[in-house]
């Protein structure tokens, strides 16, 4: 999840997606303010809520009302990046299962260990001053131990458990699983990843609508390399930008409720937004530097937040003040300390852990190659 996007290993189309690692930073934000809620939370719903009366909802309620859209987004990310770097080589064997798996897992374990140890012991000093626990109530040693395998929403009916967010990452660990048996035993066209997706959805649960996602957006980066060097990019490209827009906008003015047809629209309009997105920008380098840097911590973003926010409550315990999240100075203190964390951890512990990893159990070749990162 939360796929970096890197070039491809081919020379077909080189250049930083730079749009993309735009895109999958401002889908942070919206879990990150969706999840603000949790401020509210007694035990496992929040109490006394007025979204509307959240700071700044004015300009963020698009976060605060559907910021969980966000983790779709993701998904369709993820196939992209996927298939813009995997596709061949998985089909081709230049990459093995081996190699494939230590680069996801070097890049997504790590953290997550940490966070779930880290949540285990916030929420057990948590329950002891409330008598139950922060948001997710089910930390028992079955959910913790499906934790530890990163399988804690692999089946039916599980609920979040511990580092509540980390439940679409599980998610998606399947769907690596089945992107890279499909790459390189089938090789499907185009076409075939498109029903793939569709037919995913007849799962009707998480790992279906992450299949349907991550597929919609694999046929995206397709595309994009599809158009590389046609004449009339550019002609495509607005008209991408144009549909992307249209449809929500013609649903609106159809009088069409869109949080009815969501699902449909979002698989509709984000692997158009990703294509869009993915296209060439020149920009200044501080620039271009500032978003790289965004995308690279994302998700420690994703896995830091919830543990920041136990803290903050149990703090707020100690003093015996209620938390005071209609505040905007405590919002914006909130949201830039878990900025900060985010990168503070990514450069001194996730990218460290990474390389450390690959270099114990992969060749110095293997381990030097560029992957995407999750989030």
């Amino acid at each position: 999840m939360f796929p970096s996007p890197t070039s491809p290993p081919t020379d077909k189309v080189q250049h930083k997606l730079l749009g993309l690692e735009a895109l999958r930073f401002l889908a942070t934000i919206a879990v990150l303010l969706w999840h603000y809620q949790h401020f509210a939370f007694v035990a496992d719903r929040p109490v006394g809520l007025t979204t509307g009366e959240l700071p700044f909802y004015g300009l963020f309620f698009p976060f605060y009302e559907a910021g969980d859209y966000g983790v779709w987004v993701f998904w369709c990310i993820s196939g992209f990046i996927f298939f813009w770097k995997y596709r061949a080589v998985i089909a081709d064997r230049t990459i093995d299962s081996r190699t494939f798996f230590i680069y996801r897992l070097s890049r997504l374990y790590p953290l997550h260990l940490a966070t779930l140890l880290l949540v285990a012991l916030l929420q057990t000093l948590y329950a002891a001053q409330h008598g139950f626990f922060f948001v997710y109530q089910a930390n028992d040693v079955p959910h913790f131990i499906t934790h530890l395998f990163m399988a804690s929403n692999w089946l039916p009916l599980r609920i979040q458990s511990f580092n509540g967010p980390i439940w679409s990452v599980s998610v998606e660990v399947l769907v690596y699983a089945a992107f890279f048996l499909m790459q390189r035993f089938v090789n499907p066209s185009a076409l075939s990843n498109l029903v793939v997706g569709m037919l995913a959805l007849r799962l009707g649960n998480d790992i279906g609508v992450c299949l349907a996602f991550f597929y919609v957006g694999g046929v995206a980066a397709v595309a994009r390399g599809a158009v590389a060097d046609m004449r009339h990019r550019r002609l495509l490209e607005a008209m991408a930008a144009c549909a992307a827009a249209m449809v929500p906008l013609a649903l609106w003015l159809l009088g069409t409720k869109l949080a009815s047809v969501s699902g449909i629209l979002m698989l509709l309009t984000t692997p158009l937004l990703l294509f869009c997105c993915s296209g060439k920008f020149a920009l200044p380098r501080r620039l271009e530097t500032l978003m790289e840097s965004a995308g690279n911590m994302t998700y420690s973003c994703y896995l830091l937040h919830f543990p920041i926010q136990l803290t903050i409550a149990l703090a707020f315990t100690a003093l015996q003040l209620p938390i005071p999240y209609h505040d905007h100075l405590f919002w914006a203190a909130y949201v830039l300390t878990t900025l900060a964390a985010a990168r503070f951890v990514y450069l001194y512990f996730e990218a460290p852990a990474q390389r450390w990893i690959r270099s114990a159990l992969l060749r110095k070749r293997d381990a030097r190659q560029p992957i995407p990162a999750p989030l």
